[in-house]
């Protein structure tokens, strides 16, 4: 089994809880691709906190800028959750890398799932206008990732207070 499931939602919308329900409905182990880096006390504990939820079969990655490699380096039908693209491209944003040549290798990568793989990102745009130039630069790019890999997903949910809502 191969396809793209990407899902999408605002904070704490439970985006992370309902694609590892989905990632463990399957057989077999699991591979959870990570993109957060710890730069602060809440940020380790809400590392943490996804941490706990996975128990045995789980198999993490730390991929917080390569995340292209990561996922093209997983085995053929392997089950793979990435969580989440809005964080790796806030590192990429924050190195000075390019976010569009960025984009295009994920995109490239994620254009051909070599199992069934479930991609999370944050809904950026549904909020006020960002008051500074990087915030809207973020937006901007978090937008259009999110287009891009929305447009090569075989499925899109949109969480809502805890509820998917199928988009495609």
């Amino acid at each position: 089994m191969k396809g793209l499931t990407f899902i999408i939602g605002g904070a704490r919308s439970g985006k992370s809880r309902h694609a590892e329900e989905l990632v463990t409905s399957l057989p077999g182990s699991w591979t959870y691709i990570a993109t957060a880096e710890a730069y602060d006390d809440e940020m380790r504990a809400r590392i943490g906190e996804h941490r706990s939820r996975r128990g045995a079969g789980w198999q993490t990655v730390d991929a917080p800028l390569d995340l292209a490699g990561a996922l093209a380096a997983q085995p053929q039908g392997q089950p793979v959750l990435v969580d989440c693209l809005t964080l790796w491209l806030t590192n990429h944003m924050l190195a000075g890398h390019d976010p569009d040549a960025e984009c295009g290798r994920l995109a490239e990568v994620l254009a051909n799932p070599r199992g069934p793989w479930f991609v999370v990102s944050n809904e950026v745009g549904q909020g006020i206008v960002p008051d500074n130039a990087l915030a809207r630069r973020f937006r901007d790019e978090a937008g259009r990732l999110n287009q891009r890999i929305a447009g090569l997903a075989d499925k899109v949910l949109m969480m809502v207070a805890g509820l998917p809502l199928k988009v495609k």
